[in-house]
């Protein structure tokens, strides 16, 4: 009788040790919380918050919705482009790369006598360019076949870089930023 009963009681025990393991495997693949399937990429963002008493879901899709570009531009400056200017530009831009520019509505006067000028620095310095890149040309026609291009390449050249220093040498004596 004695063997009987330790068969019983073992039976038993494994019987509550397999029902425990069972209902310990089915707790932990119980999920209490809803399954919310997310879109996660480059710019989205979530918060979520769960307890007892439920969850809360915070989604933002496109987030950062305007994204910041800090640059710092160093720009030959002073006579002849020896110096040189530092430039700093915030510049504001969504995902599909759409920039936005910062406009005042109403300029100040320095703010317009500096553009003009610029302007007039420019268009002087494009006569004064052209004529170099003409006078260098010049030694350039004779050569067979290609001197005319080369030749009119030249006077382009000059005409280009005469207007960026001449706009910049203006800007720097007037003491125009950026």
């Amino acid at each position: 009788m004695n063997r009987w009963k330790w068969i019983s009681l073992g039976t038993v025990g494994s019987l509550l040790a397999l029902s425990h393991i069972g209902m310990i495997g089915m707790l932990s693949r119980s999920n209490k919380f809803p399954v919310v399937n997310l879109p996660v990429g480059q710019y989205t963002s979530y918060e979520v918050e769960a307890g007892k008493d439920g969850y809360r879901v915070r989604y933002n899709s496109n987030d950062p919705k305007v994204m910041l570009t800090h640059k710092e531009v160093t720009r030959p400056a002073g006579f002849l482009g020896m110096g040189k200017s530092k430039s700093f530009y915030t510049e504001q831009y969504t995902m599909d790369g759409a920039k936005h520019q910062f406009r005042q509505e109403n300029p100040s006067s320095k703010d317009i006598a500096c553009l003009k000028t610029e302007g007039g620095g420019e268009s002087t310095g494009k006569v004064v360019g052209g004529g170099i890149g003409a006078a260098v040309g010049q030694s350039l026609t004779g050569i067979p076949f290609v001197g005319w291009a080369l030749s009119g390449a030249a006077t382009m050249i000059g005409i280009n870089q005469g207007g960026e220093i001449g706009g910049q040498m203006a800007k720097d004596f007037a003491q125009c930023d950026g």
